[in-house]
């Protein structure tokens, strides 16, 4: 992150124990999260697949795309949040 920093001509900020504390239990918040709706979407799927409706598929397909998209952006702007503080 710092190489990062640098690398950007940015300044340098090292991060405290506690905020890397709580970007860990973010990362793992939203895996719960992202895991929990990709478990539902893949059993709709399955289920749409063995009734043969490929519009359906499709469709759950393209949900599950925008949810992981969606609760990964969620993810990036927690953990922004927590390397601005001061």
């Amino acid at each position: 992150m710092e190489r990062l920093a640098k690398a950007e001509g940015g300044p340098s900020k090292t991060l405290s124990a506690p905020q890397k504390a709580r970007l860990a239990g973010i990362d793992t918040l939203y895996k719960g999260k992202i895991a929990e709706r990709e478990i539902f979407l893949r059993k709709r799927m399955t289920e749409a697949q063995a009734s043969g409706d490929p519009d359906e598929i499709e469709k759950i397909r393209t949900q599950l795309q925008a949810e992981r998209a969606r609760l990964e952006e969620e993810r990036e702007d927690e953990k922004e949040k927590v390397r601005r503080e001061r």
